[in-house]
C-alpha cells in the first residue's frame, strides 16, 4: 500500500467516524428548540423534562464530535501539506469563520443550556438553546462552504508557480456562495435533521415497546416525527437541486453516478445495478428510461454528457460512485416512506399500538447515518482524481516527507482510539436511556391524568 492510498484511507476513516456525531447534534438542537418552545408556551412540566433529557444526549454527541474532529485539523498539515499550502488562504478563511462565528457561539451558550436551568430565567435559557442550535448549523455552513469550494472553486486566483502555487481569495462572498455551496448545504442540513429525528424516534420507540415513560416517549416521538416528515421531503427536493448542479459543474461525476457512457444519448435513471467498467455497461440493473435526462433538462430528448467524453485519467472509480449514490437514494426514499407511514398511523390513532413499526423505528436510527456516510462517499469519490476540482490532483496534494509506514501506524492507532470512543459513546448513551428522564413519577401521573381525560371524552 502506497502513501497516497493510506493517507486517503486515514482521512476517510477519521472524517467518517467524526461525521457520526455533528449531524446528531444539529438534528437534536432543532428538537430541543421545539420542545423548550412548547414548554414556554404551555408551562407543561413534561416538556421541560423532555428537554432536559434530550439535552443530556445532545451534550454527549457534542463532546464526541469535538473530540473526533480535532484530528482532521492535524492531518491537513501532516499528510496533505501540499494541499494545505495550495488552499490555505481559502480553506483557512472558512475554518476561521467556523471557529469564530459558529463553534464559539455554540460552545459559549452550551454551559447555560446544560447547567443553567435554575440559574437564568426561562426565556434566557430558551435563547441559549436557540443559540446552541444555530451555532451547530452555522458550523455546518462553513465546513460545507470549504468543502464545496473544493468541488466548485470560485472567487479566487492562482499566485505563484509549481510547488509554490496557491489559491488566493479575490472575492470572499463569491467563494462562500460558490456554485455548489447552497445546494450542498441544504442537503447536508436536511440529512442532519433526519439523523437527530430518527435518534429521538428510536429511543422513544424503545420506551414504548418496553412500556416505560409512555407519555414522555409518545410526545418525543411526535416531535421527532414532525422533523422527519419535513426533513425527508425537503431532502428529496435538495437532492434533486444538488444533482442538477452537479450536471452543470461536475459532469464527470454525474455520468459516473448513473454510469452513463454515451455523450450522444439520453440518460436513464437506474434504480440499482452493477457497473462493469471494462465492458462499459450496467449489469443486472433496472432503470427508468430517459428519466435522468428529464430530471436534468425537463425533457426526454436532450443528451447527457457521458463518460466517453473524458480522458480516462480524469474519471473517478465509477462503480463505487454508482453504488454509494444509489444506496443513499434508496435509503432516502425508505425514510420518506417510514415517516409518512408513521404520520398516517398517527392520524389514524394506531401508531403507538403498532409494535412491529416501533421495532422498525428502533433499528431505523442507523438509516440516516448510513445515508449520510454513503452520500459523502459518493460526493468525494466522485470528485476524484481531483482534490480541488480541475486545479489540484489528489496525487499531487500529499506531503513530500511522510512515508507509508508512518501513515499506517497512525491509522492503526486512530482506529483503536476511535473504537474505544465509539464503545464509550454507546455505553454512555445506553446508561442515559436506561436511566430515562428525571421525575418519572410526575410524568407517569401526567400520563394517567391524560388517559382519564381522554376516557371521559
Amino acid at each position: 500500500m502506497n502513501v497516497e492510498f493510506l493517507s486517503r484511507l486515514q482521512f476517510a476513516f477519521t472524517i467518517a467516524f467524526h461525521y457520526i456525531y455533528p449531524p446528531l447534534s444539529i438534528g437534536l438542537g432543532v428538537a430541543l428548540v421545539i420542545m423548550e418552545g412548547f414548554y414556554l408556551k404551555t408551562k407543561n412540566p413534561v416538556w421541560q423534562q423532555m428537554t432536559k433529557f434530550w439535552v443530556k444526549v445532545f451534550a454527549l454527541t457534542f463532546a464526541l464530535g469535538v473530540a473526533t474532529g480535532i484530528v482532521m485539523e492535524f492531518e491537513f498539515g501532516t499528510n496533505w501539506a501540499t494541499y494545505s499550502r495550495f488552499v490555505g488562504d481559502v480553506f483557512g478563511s472558512a475554518l476561521a469563520a467556523e471557529g469564530i462565528f459558529a463553534f464559539f457561539l455554540e460552545s459559549g451558550f452550551l454551559a447555560i443550556l446544560v447547567f443553567g436551568w435554575n440559574k437564568v430565567s426561562p426565556k434566557v435559557h430558551f435563547f441559549s438553546t436557540i443559540m446552541v442550535s444555530l451555532g451547530s448549523m452555522l458550523s455546518a455552513v462553513w465546513i460545507v462552504v470549504a468543502n464545496s469550494w473544493m468541488q466548485t472553486p470560485a472567487g479566487f486566483h492562482i499566485v505563484g508557480e509549481g510547488l509554490n502555487a496557491r489559491a488566493e481569495i479575490t472575492d470572499f462572498w463569491a467563494m462562500v456562495f460558490n456554485p455548489s455551496s447552497v445546494d450542498r448545504l441544504t442537503h447536508t442540513l436536511s440529512g442532519a435533521w433526519l439523523a437527530g429525528a430518527f435518534l429521538i424516534m428510536s429511543i422513544a420507540a424503545f420506551y414504548i415497546i418496553k412500556k416505560r415513560n409512555i407519555y414522555f416517549a409518545q410526545k418525543s416521538f411526535k416531535v421527532g416525527l414532525g422533523i422527519a416528515v419535513f426533513a425527508s421531503l425537503f431532502q428529496l427536493f435538495t437532492g434533486h437541486q444538488s444533482a442538477v448542479g452537479v450536471s452543470k459543474n461536475q459532469p464527470a461525476k454525474l455520468a459516473a453516478i448513473e454510469a452513463h457512457y454515451d455523450s450522444n444519448a439520453v440518460a436513464d435513471l437506474y434504480l440499482y445495478g452493477w457497473v462493469d467498467e471494462n465492458q462499459r455497461e450496467v449489469k443486472f440493473g433496472i432503470a427508468l428510461p430517459k428519466f435522468l435526462t428529464f430530471l436534468v433538462h425537463s425533457d426526454f430528448k436532450t443528451p447527457i454528457r457521458g463518460l466517453d467524453s473524458f480522458d480516462k485519467k480524469d474519471l473517478p472509480p465509477i462503480n463505487i460512485v454508482f453504488q454509494t449514490y444509489h444506496l443513499m437514494v434508496a435509503i432516502g426514499m425508505a425514510l420518506i416512506g417510514l415517516s409518512l407511514l408513521a404520520l398516517f398511523l398517527l392520524w389514524r390513532g394506531t401508531l403507538f399500538r403498532s409494535n412491529w413499526l416501533m421495532k422498525t423505528f428502533v433499528l431505523a436510527v442507523l438509516l440516516p447515518q448510513i445515508a449520510n456516510q454513503v452520500g459523502w462517499y459518493s460526493a468525494e469519490i466522485g470528485r476524484q482524481p481531483w482534490i480541488v476540482y480541475n486545479l489540484l490532483r489528489t496525487s499531487d496534494a500529499l506531503s513530500k516527507a511522510v512515508v507509508a509506514n508512518q501513515v499506517l501506524f497512525s491509522l492503526i492507532l486512530f482506529t483503536l482510539i476511535y473504537a474505544l470512543l465509539l464503545v464509550l459513546f454507546l455505553f454512555l448513551l445506553n446508561e442515559k436511556i436506561k436511566h430515562g428522564p428525571e421525575d418519572i413519577e410526575s410524568l407517569q401521573s401526567e400520563y394517567e391524568k391524560q388517559k382519564i381525560l381522554l376516557a371521559g371524552k
